[in-house]
């Protein structure tokens, strides 16, 4: 029996190959060891990470302890007991959490509270502070530049401002008596609109009543606001 010619076998071999590569059926070393399709997931497929109940009630406790710093205006200190460093932490277990969010929000606007009654009282290094104090926390925070334009009115006023020792208005002595004294001295010769803040409206009164005794036939202009300070504001009339 003759053999067929040795390129013939070859060709014959080669040929369910060439066909297998073909472009309708060709197969790639991945599909060969069976590796999963890797199309992209929609983001609405993606599997959402569950919290644990032990987490979920972790958040709840640094919630908790965050509004309860922030009532007490533990805003960034003391360390590690603050209520920035408990809506942080709350946030790094979810993100999106809208309470500790909300929390964050609160603590920026209470510095920008803090930021105008100092400059109120004519304290605007203090003013400078708690406005510093906001941005640590949120620098985008529309407040914060509204707030500054409002120092800034108040540090251009010209006014003239006396804090007072709450202790010894509450002792009315005769020290305290005289400086109220020179303070009317002062509206009066300036022709100043007076703000007498103070902790309840009889320390209040009891102010306006001194001071208007100290400058007979002069007639004092101004007003009272309740507070947690003590401060004689005079605001001068435009030159």
């Amino acid at each position: 029996m003759r053999l067929p010619p040795l390129s013939s076998l070859l060709l014959a071999a080669l040929l369910p190959a060439c066909q297998l590569q073909s472009p309708e059926t060709e197969t790639t070393a991945d599909d060969a060891i069976g590796l999963p399709d890797l199309r992209t997931i929609p983001d609405e497929e993606l599997p959402v990470e569950e919290i644990s109940p032990d987490v979920r009630r972790l958040i709840a406790d640094l919630l908790f302890s965050g509004l309860q710093a922030l009532d007490e205006d533990r805003l960034l200190t003391p360390e590690h007991d603050n209520a920035y460093d408990f809506f942080r932490e709350a946030l790094q277990f979810e993100p999106d959490n809208e309470i500790a969010l909300e929390g964050m929000r609160g603590i920026v606007e209470r510095y920008l509270e803090l930021a105008l009654d100092s400059a109120n009282r004519g304290n605007f290094a203090g003013a400078d502070r708690m406005l510093g104090r906001a941005e640590i926390i949120d620098a985008a925070h529309p407040g914060i530049a509204e707030a500054r334009r409002a120092i800034a009115i108040e540090r251009n006023s010209g006014d003239l401002f006396y804090p007072l020792d709450e202790r010894a208005l509450r002792g009315r002595g005769d020290a305290v008596r005289a400086t109220l004294a020179e303070i009317a001295a002062e509206a009066r010769e300036r022709d100043a609109f007076f703000l007498i803040t103070a902790p309840d409206d009889e320390l209040a009164r009891w102010i306006y009543s001194v001071m208007r005794e100290s400058v007979p036939g002069h007639r004092l202009r101004g007003n009272i606001e309740i507070s947690g300070i003590a401060l004689i504001r005079l605001r001068l009339p435009d030159s």
